[in-house]
């Protein structure tokens, strides 16, 4: 009967999984598919711990343990998560998505030391081939789970400015080469478990190649990795999964798994990377231009406050361009506020999201809601740029790589290729940024030297601001 209870309260939380996953899909129900999720998995929590019997009918035991880790958890997740700024979020993405996937691994390990001890009591050819499955499912969660770790910890560094983009020739053969002995040294330990040194051989490559898989990433490729790396953690679990026979943590990783995949592959398209060079650590690898190779593009000319809230207020349509600028400055609320004032006067006013805008994927959708802003008002790439042939002004705040023509004209550009939003289109082009020096990727915009293009300094939260107020008084 118990056995039953579990069963069904597994189900239910898979439901919910998929109901929570569906739900995150459109903006105005993501919070609520989010909780409706969080509850399936604190429903399979509950029910794991005191309905759960192994082969032998043991409960689990060690309640103590078990509680004092989900309590220190808990206050540490959600300290964590209450005071991270927008700013910080792809950073405690990476954290967080590392710690998935160093479970997994942890998990693996423990039991592997399991199966190595009933290997040191019973070896025999024919037990071997029983634990034959088990082992391969332990060493691929391994291997996977160590890459995420790894990679995410890199991905975090990045983010925060702890660590520096680094490559050297030949580094993606190395990857292979890393990759390839890994995979070697697991099919040796499927056929011959009793190997076990081989475990910790696969978890220190694992971990290498995890730390090389990350380290070249360069430009504005890094919602790609978080991407990826977050479908690597999915398909962990899926395999602890598959070795606790658990149902809720199979689909739970499955659906992980997929949903990071496929936003893998939607981000590499709208980076124009292939999926294969992402595979092998390429993320911009193959173009070196950084800032200034090209020397001075030429003139641009600013724009004082009086006269960007003297065109904007006298426009049909706005279209704003936040970038990863307006998340620095915590700006969204008064972006926010010049939107409200401008409709007052009967200015149009829509956003224009790249996908890949800030440092993880959908950062600039979380960073208006959080100002909340209509979602209707949300433009997505294609939609935008179909917008921008009718804009009267464009006003970008923050925003760099993912507005710079060079992606569509330059060869030699390390963006080259990448779909942008084409503000050019536009008549008038106002540019908010707290200086000329390039964005993420390291180049220069050619977009700033435009003739309809006009430059705004200033941190973007004061520059709203203080635009508020000018627009008020036009």
């Amino acid at each position: 009967m118990e056995l039953n209870i579990l069963t069904l309260i597994y189900l239910i939380a898979s439901v919910t999984f998929i109901i929570g996953l569906k739900m995150l899909s459109n903006p105005a129900a993501a919070r609520k598919g989010n909780l409706v999720a969080a509850g399936g998995m604190t429903l399979a929590i509950i029910g794991t711990i005191f309905l759960y019997k192994d082969d032998a009918g043991e409960r689990l035991h060690n309640y103590g343990w078990i509680f004092a880790g989900l309590a220190i958890g808990g206050i540490i997740g959600t300290l964590a998560a209450k005071k991270v700024k927008m700013t910080a979020m792809p950073e405690m993405v990476s954290l967080f998505n590392g710690m998935g996937g160093a479970c997994a691994a942890l998990i693996s390990l423990v039991e592997f030391n399991h199966i190595a001890h009933q290997l040191s009591v019973n070896n025999s050819s024919e037990y071997i081939r029983q634990i034959q499955p088990t082992v391969l499912i332990i060493a691929l969660g391994l291997i996977i789970g160590s890459v995420s770790f790894a990679g995410s910890m890199i991905a975090w560094g990045k983010l925060n400015g702890r660590i520096k983009d680094f490559s050297f020739p030949g580094q993606n053969i190395l990857n292979l080469v890393f990759l390839a002995i890994a995979l070697g040294a697991a099919v040796y330990l499927v056929i011959d478990p009793t190997q076990s040194y081989l475990l910790y051989v696969i978890l220190l490559i694992s971990l290498v190649y995890g730390v090389l898989f990350v380290m070249p990433i360069g430009g504005a490729d890094m919602p790609v990795v978080i991407s990826l790396l977050n479908s690597f953690t999915g398909v962990a679990a899926a395999c602890g999964g598959f070795l606790y026979d658990n149902k809720v943590m199979l689909t739970g990783g499955i659906l992980v798994g997929a949903a990071g995949t496929l936003l893998t592959m939607l981000m590499c398209k709208a980076m124009n990377r292939s999926l294969k060079n992402v595979l092998i650590g390429s993320f911009g690898g193959n173009k070196t231009q950084v800032a200034g190779d090209a020397g001075p593009q030429g003139h641009f000319k600013e724009i004082s406050l009086t006269d960007a809230a003297m065109v904007m207020s006298y426009a049909n349509k706005v279209i704003i361009v936040p970038g990863y600028g307006l998340a620095v400055a915590q700006a969204q609320h008064s972006c926010h506020e010049l939107e409200k004032i401008l409709n007052d006067k009967g200015v149009e006013v829509i956003y224009a999201i790249h996908p890949v805008a800030g440092r993880m994927p959908g950062h600039m959708n979380v960073l208006l809601a959080e100002a909340d802003v209509a979602y209707e008002k949300l433009q997505e790439m294609e939609q935008a740029n179909d917008e921008f042939k009718t804009a009267d002004v464009v006003l970008i705040l923050g925003a760099n790589d993912v507005v710079n023509p060079a992606a569509k004209t330059d060869p030699a550009s390390p963006i080259y290729g990448m779909p942008i939003l084409e503000v050019e289109q536009a008549k008038t082009v106002i540019v908010n940024k707290r200086s000329m020096k390039p964005g993420y990727a390291g180049i220069e915009n050619d977009l700033f030297f435009q003739p309809k293009t006009s430059m705004l300094f200033g941190d973007a939260k004061k520059v709203l601001q203080d635009l508020c107020a000018e627009v008020k008084n036009v």
